[in-house]
């Protein structure tokens, strides 16, 4: 069993997806589960302590907003931590959205930075064959990276 970041980070199904052919998905879902049902977490409507930003300074420059820091406090463990990566390109919002552009271009060069990792980098589906085509392309990419079943 890989574990693998997935991007979007928030997409269930993509989450989803992973986690039926066997592997263990690295999204937003799981790390906020965790921060939110940690008894330090003084306040769940923001999801982070005043120490995620200086967290996130492992990953971006102090001279990046503090919400990009925050946010990679959250990803970047993750990034690190992933076996493969799936990375899908124009997403529909309903996919899942990211939410801040600054964000999604740090995690994506980190991503593809990462040499020592499998990484299927696909665009979004616009008709029913590409998305036919899309999902085939999940599959054989999570297939290769063993440990799964076909589902």
């Amino acid at each position: 069993m890989a574990k693998v970041f997935i991007y979007p980070a928030t997409s269930l199904v993509l989450s989803d997806l992973v986690e039926r052919w066997g592997h263990e998905p690295l999204g937003a879902a799981l790390a906020i589960r965790e921060r939110i049902q940690t008894a330090s977490l003084d306040s769940p409507p923001l999801q982070m302590t005043p120490e995620e930003p200086k967290k996130g300074l492992k990953w971006a420059a102090v001279e990046v907003p503090a919400g990009v820091r925050g946010r990679m406090a959250l990803y970047g463990p993750m990034i690190e931590e992933a076996d493969a990566a799936i990375i899908i390109n124009d997403a529909d919002l309903a996919f899942g959205c990211m939410g801040c552009s600054r964000t999604n271009e740090l995690v994506m060069y980190l991503l593809r930075k990462r040499t020592d990792i499998p990484l299927l980098d696909i665009k979004y589906p616009s008709s029913e064959e590409e998305g036919i085509a899309f999902v085939a392309s999940i599959k054989e990419f999570l297939a290769a990276l063993g440990g799964g079943e076909d589902a």
